[in-house]
């Protein structure tokens, strides 16, 4: 296996920011590298400055590559993943990194496609074995592990799922100050040209719950009134909200709201769980979320066996103080 290219992965940085998906994505190139035995680099839209390039430091991040002008790409994904397919051919790279969100799903294959590279995502694992790398990941609805082998003779485009992104620092990163390189993307043909005019943000009110970030979800546990107020609450803070399926069959909001196997399956980075019992449905579809905090005046429910966070108290007494505390913090009645 030619382990001679370097590793890059791709850093976005929403809002100039590092967040959780960022500094997952880095450590994970940074033991990849250390399986391939290559040198790695980021790669970013945006110059990283302040606490963003302190955090890419701290994870031991050698240099990066910042795009010129490469957040104004992500209206127009063909584009940025040519871009990105120049920029792998122009530091010689074997491979690139990805997370499975919404962008690097959308990218990989239009990267690999470019490139005439291997495609693979939603890789979980990775081990070297003679000589080569051994990429796993799992298949037929996460019945069966299928494992693929890279030998070297074409770049290799990979995407990772956000779960299995950790943010851990290893205890072999060293800390650094990565050196920034500015790379112009080469000009698009004439007539290719698209010109962004505005930008209309999400609205976690009507967004499809598959690409929500936080999700507020309401159970059985609620009754009308309570459910009522969660509404609000989820409003005021501006973020999703959804719904079990016992909830849904009362008739109280849309099967676009419903989160579980029968429903959307939802990896928000916060799901909040009120009153759910957590049946194996729901939990099936929620299971991939970064953080589950859950609220039940059940401390034996199944949902606290599945959540990060769990409270026992009663939701008649929680969400009134939630909303409270919402409504003041808008400047509205206490």
């Amino acid at each position: 296996m030619s382990t001679s290219g370097k590793i890059l992965a791709l850093v976005d940085l929403p809002g100039g920011e590092l967040d959780e998906t960022g500094r997952g994505v880095v450590s994970y190139a940074a033991r990849l590298s250390g399986f391939a035995e290559s040198a790695w680099s980021a790669v970013t839209l945006a110059e990283p400055r302040g606490e963003a390039l302190a955090g890419l430091g701290a994870y031991g991040v050698p240099a990066i590559t910042a795009i010129d002008a490469g957040e104004q790409l992500l209206d127009t994904p063909a584009r940025l993943g040519k871009a990105l397919s120049r920029l792998v051919t122009a530091e010689s790279a074997s491979i690139l990194v990805l997370p499975h969100n919404d962008l690097g799903a959308t990218l990989a294959p239009v990267i690999a496609a470019t490139l005439n590279a291997a495609l693979l995502t939603e890789v979980t694992t990775i081990r070297k074995k003679d000589g080569a790398l051994h990429l796993s990941r799992a298949a037929l609805g996460g019945r069966i592990a299928e494992t693929s082998l890279w030998d070297g003779q074409r770049p290799l485009v990979i995407t990772v799922p956000l779960r299995s992104l950790s943010q851990v620092l290893l205890p072999s990163v060293r800390p650094g100050n990565p050196a920034i390189t500015t790379w112009q993307a080469p000009p698009e043909a004439a007539g290719n040209t698209v010109t962004i005019i505005t930008r209309i943000p999400p609205d976690p009110q009507t967004v499809d719950l598959t690409e929500a970030e936080v999700i507020f979800s309401a159970g059985k546990g609620c009754d009308p009134a309570t459910f009522e107020q969660l509404k609000e609450l989820c409003k005021i803070l501006n973020v999703s909200f959804g719904v079990t399926r016992p909830v849904y069959d009362l008739g109280w909001t849309g099967f676009e709201r419903m989160v579980g196997q029968t429903g959307r399956t939802v990896t928000p980075r916060l799901y909040v769980a009120l009153g759910i019992s957590g049946s194996m449905h729901h939990v099936g579809g929620i299971k991939d979320s970064r953080r589950i905090v859950s609220i039940n005046n059940d401390s034996k429910a199944p949902i606290f066996t599945n959540s990060d966070e769990g409270f026992v108290a009663d939701l008649s007494e929680v969400v009134p103080r939630l909303l409270e505390r919402a409504r003041a913090s808008q400047g509205g009645a206490a």
